[in-house]
């Protein structure tokens, strides 16, 4: 079992950042990648970003050039660094583990972007 909480979420204006943090703990070593998805209101879960184990990034088409995934496996964390937000970014996120046998999921946190 992975348990994932997320934090960081909030209130940003257009052009705004924010720093997204998702830790980590339980069978961690069981972890093979960790990724950011985002489900925006009454649209469907969707992927933003991945980092592999061996520090292989993948981002969404829509984010590229201005979300940044990391991690920090001293503290089995993973961040989301958004910047130049727009409001189609306005969002649940969710951080979700890889594992072999199946996917975890965090309980998500809300970003919402508006003047």
């Amino acid at each position: 079992q992975v348990q994932l909480v997320e934090s960081g979420g909030g209130l940003v204006q257009p052009g705004g950042s924010l720093r997204l943090s998702c830790t980590a703990s339980g069978n961690i070593f069981s972890i093979n990648a960790m990724q950011w998805y985002r489900q925006a209101a009454g649209k469907p879960r969707i992927f933003v970003a991945s980092m592999s184990n061996d520090g292989k990034t993948l981002y969404q088409g829509s984010v590229k050039g201005r979300f940044t995934i990391s991690r920090d496996n001293a503290k089995n964390a993973v961040y989301l660094q958004m910047n130049s937000l727009e409001p189609d970014d306005e969002a649940v996120y969710y951080c979700n583990a890889e594992t072999p046998l199946e996917f975890y999921w965090g309980r998500g946190t809300l970003v919402t972007v508006s003047s």
